[in-house]
């Protein structure tokens, strides 16, 4: 790992153009390189925060052990003003734990909050699995992570609070376990205790769960799945969130995420597994009733994909991984297209 939390302008600089198949003119896609230390660099989110824009991910050796078979991966924050050029203002670990897939929400305080898994492995097996959070009311200044504290009714030695959504002061988050099977609704006020409101019952190996909500209080619920026909899952549920029929999306699903324009239009983000060999970042756009089509694919190969979104103006803005022509490493990428191009 190399130390130095600050660094610099965009990298690189790319364009692409695609014509949309619904007749638009020709569109232009930017693609830039914000972070490539020579490490694996995976699993963003991307949030803004005070007028700021911020991006995290896990930074290691590899997508999980180093050349010694250790797992300490550690959490990198990038900040920008413009969205243009970005440089790191944290980075901290756990020793004796691979903090992973942290991801950022603003707590209705008014604080940065990063959810984290925290995965600890004995001689390359997972033993135990920690979800944690830390805050920061700056966004430079973190506190220490710490464990969540999962309703005893469905806790376990290997949970993961995956991500949390906050709605109307309530944070809600999909809580899974090492097993495939303890899948649970759960929410909080304070980001670090959380009650279950409903055991989902999801077949398929359910693990990453991305939860979006309309204005009228729907949760909406994106489920990846790696057993059985191992397609995403699609599910919508009125208050208090306890009634949920879920279908399946029809393709697979690898670090998704989603934002919602409005009922008619989902921007949707995750990876591809057309070619298993050669994996792609995809967006697609969709609806509530759970109607997709893919959109474009993002410049991406190997290990990829677990995208964050923004709507800034006019624009879509996507960060996301990718691999790099060095065994085991990846950079970080943010994508800016238009708005338009999902919006039917």
């Amino acid at each position: 790992m190399r130390k130095g939390c600050y660094l610099f302008a965009m990298l690189l600089w790319c364009s692409f153009f695609m014509v949309p198949s619904w007749g638009q003119s020709t569109i232009k896609v930017t693609v830039d390189k914000i972070w490539d230390q020579g490490t694996h660099a995976a699993f963003t989110s991307l949030v803004k925060f005070n007028g700021k824009y911020y991006c995290t991910f896990r930074e290691g050796y590899s997508h999980i052990f180093d050349d010694k078979g250790n797992a300490e991966g550690k959490v990198r924050i990038l900040e920008s003003t413009n969205g243009k050029q970005w440089k790191s203002v944290a980075c901290f670990g756990k020793e004796g734990i691979d903090l992973r897939d942290p991801k950022l929400s603003v707590t209705p305080d008014n604080r940065l909050m990063v959810t984290i898994g925290g995965s600890v492995y004995r001689n390359r097996q997972l033993v135990k699995s920690i979800p944690m959070v830390c805050f920061s009311d700056n966004g430079r200044q973190f506190t220490d992570p710490e464990p969540i504290v999962i309703d005893e009714k469905v806790r376990s030695d290997f949970d993961w609070m995956w991500r949390v959504t906050w709605f109307n002061g309530v944070g809600y988050g999909v809580n899974y376990s090492k097993d495939g099977f303890n899948v649970s609704l759960l929410k909080t006020t304070d980001g670090v205790h959380y009650d279950l409101i409903t055991e989902l019952g999801i077949s398929g190996s359910p693990n990453e769960t991305t939860l979006r909500f309309m204005p009228d209080g729907r949760m909406m619920m994106m489920v990846r799945r790696e057993a059985g026909d191992c397609t995403g899952y699609w599910g919508v549920s009125a208050p208090p969130y306890t009634d949920w029929r879920f279908e399946s999306m029809g393709f697979r699903l690898g670090g998704p995420d989603f934002y919602v324009v409005d009922e008619q239009n989902l921007i949707v983000g995750t990876r591809s597994y057309v070619i298993p060999s050669h994996c792609k970042t995809v967006l697609y756009r969709g609806d509530v009733k759970g109607n997709w089509e893919e959109i474009y694919v993002l410049p991406s190969k190997g290990d990829t994909s677990y995208p964050g979104f923004l709507v800034e103006g006019n624009e879509v803005w996507v960060s996301y991984y990718a691999s790099t022509d060095k065994p085991d490493k990846a950079a970080i990428y943010l994508a800016k297209l238009p708005l338009s191009l999902f919006v039917k």
